[in-house]
């Protein structure tokens, strides 16, 4: 399976071994990444070509709520040049507005525009569903492994 040392194979009594649970992983990730592929984009948001990026940047602003380009630039770990980018390409769609902040006036809260909120809910919120299914029954702790392993398996995939 790989070139990496086998697994002892030596179980503590709660779950399966590193090369069984590698196993159930790869077997479990390729339907999960599909069934959220089929999660039907709306239809007035299809010929935008929105990338993951995008799909988190609206995921924090819908459960959220509104926020400065500092904050979502923060929240998504990128550059706030990138995140400025990003806005103004949704804003120019529409899907996003930018309004000046009342206390400062140099700072931009940016917010989904009220006619895509429910087309956005409706899509994003079906997958916060499940995880909030998914999650509910798991510890404080056990959330936080859970969280920590799939920030680590996508820090493997990304090492050379």
């Amino acid at each position: 399976m790989s070139t990496e040392p086998a697994d002892s194979g030596v179980r503590d009594g709660t779950g399966p071994d590193v090369d069984e649970a590698v196993r159930a992983l790869l077997l479990l990730m390729p339907r999960m990444v599909g069934r959220a592929k089929r999660m039907p984009v709306p239809r007035e948001f299809q010929s935008l070509s929105l990338a993951p990026r995008h799909l988190s940047l609206l995921a924090y602003l819908l459960f959220d709520g509104p926020m400065s380009v500092n904050e979502l630039a923060a929240r998504l770990e990128v550059a706030p040049t990138t995140v400025s980018l990003m806005v103004g390409e949704l804003s120019r769609k529409g899907i996003l507005q930018r309004r000046e902040d009342d206390e400062d006036r140099r700072r931009k809260i940016v917010s989904i525009a009220d006619p895509h909120r429910d087309a956005i809910n409706d899509w994003l919120g079906r997958g916060a569903g499940a995880w909030r299914k998914a999650l509910a029954p798991l510890t404080a702790e056990q959330r936080r492994v859970f969280i920590d392993t799939l920030a680590a398996y996508e820090a493997a995939l990304g090492e050379d």
